[in-house]
């Protein structure tokens, strides 16, 4: 029996979990703030509480994300695109092309048999490849994040927002509020274009199925519609933010063990 813990943290959110012999055994997601080490410390102490063990029950721990290599307590830390792969495999093995969305920035990894990464492609550095994106849109329309998903999904006629840049989409969808277009319908153009954005850095790798979503983007119902209208079936995780964290902490146990 061998406890073991991942850490990711994100540049919003920071995710934590312990597993027992590759089962979960407690989670836990917090706001990043702007402390990583003190997020990194709160984790780690709920996680124990919700677990009810100590700290030298935790045979190893494995950081990722941003703020991974600042850890004090973590016997190591890996990339969150390896860990991604280990978590989804662990979850879905049949899988060979993850769609991870996250706040900043997302990616596309192919995956082998084993949740070894075979090949991948980074989205640019333009917000309007991430999940930020959606936060921007979302700030404008004053509606919370987790709303605008499920919202979007009553558009009747999405607005096509004609800018692949995030700054211009912005000003884009605030001349749409100004010009009296719904806010379902602003979502929805949004959406598409997220996702046609998402669509393209799986053309550039090759799409080999099944396929899965991961990250905040895979709680989002408007995203994952427009995915599948352009051909990409998906398998979401239970709980997508917690893949990265799930990963790492495989990833430990599987060097205590081997």
């Amino acid at each position: 029996m061998v406890y073991c813990m991942g850490i990711d943290i994100g540049s919003g959110t920071s995710k934590g979990v312990i597993t027992k012999d590759g089962k979960l055994e407690a989670y836990i997601l917090l706001p990043s703030g702007i402390n990583y080490k003190v997020a990194a410390q709160k984790l780690r102490d709920e996680l124990l509480m919700q677990a009810g063990l100590a700290i030298d029950d935790i045979a190893s721990t494995i950081s990722t994300g941003h703020g991974a290599d600042i850890i004090p307590f973590n016997n190591k830390h890996v990339a969150d695109m390896l860990c991604c792969a280990k978590g989804i495999s662990h979850l879905f093995p049949s899988v060979r092309t993850v769609i991870d969305v996250q706040r900043q920035s997302s990616q596309v990894i192919k995956l082998d048999g084993k949740g070894l990464v075979t090949d991948f492609v980074i989205s640019d550095m333009c917000a309007s490849g991430s999940g930020c994106f959606l936060e921007v849109i979302a700030n404008i329309l004053q509606l919370e994040l987790k709303e605008i998903g499920a919202l979007s999904l009553k558009s009747e006629n999405p607005v096509i927002f004609t800018t692949g840049c995030a700054v211009f989409g912005e000003s884009e969808a605030i001349s749409r509020v100004a010009e009296g277009i719904s806010k379902e319908d602003i979502l929805a153009g949004v959406h598409l274009a997220l996702a046609g954005k998402l669509a393209a850095l799986v053309e550039k790798v090759g799409l080999e199925k099944p396929c899965a979503i991961s990250g905040g983007g895979g709680l989002n119902v408007g995203l994952i519609k427009k995915l599948e209208e352009l051909g990409l079936h998906l398998l979401v995780p239970p709980q997508p933010q917690l893949v990265n964290a799930l990963g790492a902490s495989i990833m430990a146990e599987e060097q205590v063990t081997n």
